[in-house]
């Protein structure tokens, strides 16, 4: 049976190993994984799935403002293991992301994702037709959605990270990164 726990500090090599498993190195470079660059995660919304004591799954949400001081969350990145998809712990983790986002007042999620997938959620690309990514991005696949009513209505501008900034992310803080470090500085 699976568990889904928060995050701890001794998950980070192994969801970096499912992240880059799932979507490959080239995920770095992705706008969204510029906009968590160097932030932490908003606090008590970064989950890991695990079985018989194997990370499984992770899912995070991070601070952002959908244009001007609308604060909302980006949600991502969400992972499952392939060799366990299809078995509905991508949608539990969703679900349960959301519910804790929702408990903890949130107003609204946005994400880069397969629209066809996350519709099933309540994301739709309408909600964000004003808002743009601060880098390349899918406009398709583009999404929000709102966790209380009028979270999103009428948002525009560039999404923008506002979440604290930290390392808790590094894989290996004792070799350091000075590109990584660099990058942090000019976004």
């Amino acid at each position: 049976m699976f568990q889904i726990r928060h995050e701890r500090s001794g998950d980070v090599l192994a969801r970096e190993h499912l992240l880059d498993l799932c979507f490959g190195a080239a995920r770095r470079l992705k706008t969204s994984e510029r906009l968590r660059e160097g932030r932490l995660p908003a606090e008590g919304l970064a989950f890991t799935a695990e079985y018989n004591g194997h990370v499984c799954g992770t899912v995070r949400l991070w601070h952002v403002e959908a244009g001007f001081r609308r604060p909302a969350l980006l949600l991502g990145p969400l992972a499952v293991d392939p060799e366990i998809q299809g078995h509905g712990l991508g949608a539990t983790l969703m679900s349960h992301a959301l519910t804790r986002a929702t408990i903890l007042g949130h107003g609204a999620v946005l994400l880069v994702g397969d629209a066809p997938y996350y519709a099933r959620f309540g994301f739709t690309p309408e909600l964000v037709a004003g808002l743009s990514m601060p880098g390349p991005f899918e406009r398709e696949r583009f999404l929000g959605l709102n966790l209380r009513p009028g979270g999103l209505d009428g948002t525009q501008g560039i999404v923008r990270a506002t979440g604290a900034w930290g390392d808790a992310d590094a894989p290996f803080p004792a070799f350091g990164d000075a590109g990584a470090a660099s990058r942090r500085r000019v976004a």
